[in-house]
C-alpha cells in the first residue's frame, strides 16, 4: 500500500510540473509535448487502480491520436507565437489570483461534500467488475461502427486541417 502512495505521489508531482509547463511556456510543440506528460501520467494512474483498459485507452486516443493531431495541425500552419507582443503575459498577475481563489473555491467545495464520505467496493445490484477483455468485445462487436465513424471523422479534419494550411500557404 505505501509503494502506491509513493508511485502516486510521483506521478502526481509530475503531472502538476508538466501541466504548469504547458500553461507557461512560450513554444507551442513544447507546451503540446508537456501535455502528452500530463496525459500519459493519467494513463499511469489509471493502471495504477487497475483500470488497465481506460489507461490503454488513454495512450491509443488521447496520446496516439489527439496529441498527433495537434502536433500536424501546429507543424503544418507553421505559426510563431514567440513574436506575437499580444502574449505577452501583461496580465500575469491577476491571472494567477483568479486561478488561485478558483483553486480554494474548489477544493473548500470538494471537502465540504466529501469529508465524510467512505468508498464501497462493492457494485450496486450484486454486479461483477468487468475485464478488459469483456469491455473491448463488447466495444469493437456492438459499437464498431460509431468506432470506425470517429476514426474516419479524424481522419477527414486532419486532410481539412492539411488543405487549409496549404491553402494559405499557396497564397
Amino acid at each position: 500500500m505505501i509503494a502506491e502512495h509513493v508511485a502516486f505521489g510521483i506521478i502526481a508531482a509530475v503531472m502538476v510540473a508538466s501541466a504548469l509547463r504547458v500553461v507557461t511556456t512560450r513554444d507551442i510543440v513544447h507546451a503540446a509535448l508537456y501535455l502528452v506528460i500530463v496525459l500519459a501520467g493519467v494513463a499511469a494512474l489509471f493502471l495504477l487502480v487497475g483500470a488497465e483498459f481506460t489507461g490503454i485507452t488513454q495512450v491509443l486516443i488521447y496520446i496516439g491520436a489527439v496529441i498527433v493531431l495537434f502536433l500536424f495541425g501546429i507543424m503544418l500552419t507553421r505559426t510563431d507565437f514567440d513574436q506575437d507582443e499580444e502574449t505577452d503575459h501583461k496580465r500575469k498577475f491577476p491571472a494567477i489570483l483568479t486561478a488561485l481563489l478558483l483553486l480554494a473555491v474548489m477544493i473548500g467545495a470538494l471537502v465540504d461534500r466529501f469529508e465524510d464520505v467512505k468508498l464501497d467496493a462493492n457494485l450496486p445490484g450484486g454486479q461483477t467488475p468487468q475485464t478488459t477483455a469483456q469491455v473491448s468485445d463488447e466495444l469493437f462487436s456492438q459499437y464498431i461502427v460509431p468506432f470506425e465513424a470517429v476514426s474516419v471523422l479524424l481522419l477527414a479534419a486532419l486532410i481539412g486541417a492539411i488543405v487549409i494550411a496549404r491553402r494559405e500557404e499557396g497564397g
